[in-house]
């Protein structure tokens, strides 16, 4: 006879005691859910992979919020968290409160950069650029950008910076915003 598979408040359980197994139970259980809540809405300038994963971080903040005793039944709870989480995005979509986000200048493209060659000049220019860059930033950035920037500099992303500078993942996704805005005016106006 087989075991009966555990109940949603069993997996959340095992999970905050530290059950990794638990917690990937507990999303991949209610994914379809979050598949058939984003199916139903449009995100202008995304697409239905952006509405699965805003849908899926309201999963799991109600993973994180949720109170046995406030709300008996785990699948309402979630429910109601995966549409909040959906609707709030598009809403934001629609505000263009992140516009200016959006469009900022990426950390970690170099399109603007000088191609090195075999040419000593250029090498030697693209050497004296790389130097500016480095003081400005030694001289700009506060600590936590600093960390921040050599960190994702590293190839970490905005989760395990957060893990690794015990910090929340928002206040390391605003502190990347702060530098790349820091940086694309140093850059544009030395």
């Amino acid at each position: 006879m087989k075991n009966p598979s555990p109940s949603d408040e069993q997996l959340i359980h095992a999970a905050r005691a530290g059950g990794m197994d638990a917690l990937d139970a507990l999303l991949s259980r209610f994914k379809p859910l979050v598949k058939a809540k984003a199916a139903a809405y449009f995100l202008s300038g995304g697409d239905r992979d952006d509405l699965i994963q805003e849908g899926m971080i309201g999963l799991y903040k109600a993973f994180l919020d949720y109170a046995p005793e406030k709300n008996p039944v785990f699948s309402a709870f979630a429910s109601l968290c995966i549409n909040r989480q959906i609707l709030t995005a598009i809403k934001a979509a629609a505000r263009r409160k992140h516009a200016p986000l959006n469009a900022s200048l990426a950390l970690d493209t170099a399109e603007d950069a000088p191609q090195i060659g075999s040419n000593p000049e250029t090498l030697l220019i693209s050497r004296e650029s790389s130097e500016d860059i480095s003081l400005f930033i030694r001289e700009n950035l506060s600590a936590l950008e600093y960390d921040v920037l050599m960190l994702y500099m590293e190839g970490m992303n905005h989760a395990q910076i957060a893990e690794t500078l015990g910090k929340p993942l928002k206040s390391v996704d605003n502190t990347l915003q702060r530098v790349r805005k820091k940086v694309s005016r140093g850059v544009a106006h030395p």
